[in-house]
């Protein structure tokens, strides 16, 4: 190969390279849309959450959506710790600095909130009130659990 293709080819290569780094920074989320993504999930956990207990309390006759609802959360729940990357914890977030601190414990209560989900979701399918109504609560048990120890205290509830 002659000096000139040599060169060409480094030329070539350096701007594929270049391109392909510009490209990895510009699909990098911003600290402020993860946060703004995490709290438009949790929105969403809440909101399926709330028409699950008033299906539940019988203040809705929407008992053929429960199982719809279930399983949102067990999708939503399905990877929790992925929305909380390293760099989105400062802004406008409720996520307390522990979640980072603590990640091993952080981990396994949102493993926990994962399976129960799952087993909500099951027992959602199988119409047996009083087996959703106890998946249900444990469910939130393991919600609360994380909230408790990973989430800035709500001052107006």
């Amino acid at each position: 190969m002659t000096k000139q293709k040599v060169l060409k080819s480094l030329k070539v290569g350096s701007l594929v390279l270049l391109l392909g780094a510009s490209i990895a920074v510009l699909a990098q989320s911003q600290p402020e849309d993860v946060i703004k993504y995490r709290r438009n999930v949790m929105k969403a956990n809440g909101a399926h959450e709330a028409a699950i207990r008033a299906i539940l309390q019988g203040k809705v006759d929407y008992k053929n959506q429960l199982a719809d609802h279930a399983k949102a959360l067990e999708n939503i729940n399905k990877d929790i710790p992925s929305i909380f990357p390293k760099g989105s914890d400062s802004g406008e977030t409720k996520a307390l600095p522990a979640i980072w601190d603590n990640r091993a414990e952080f981990e396994k209560r949102a493993g926990d909130a994962k399976q129960k989900s799952a087993d909500f979701a099951k027992a959602a399918m199988t119409g047996d009130t009083q087996a959703v109504a106890a998946k249900f609560k444990e469910l939130g048990e393991a919600c609360k659990s994380c909230h408790k120890d990973f989430r800035k205290e709500e001052k107006d509830k």
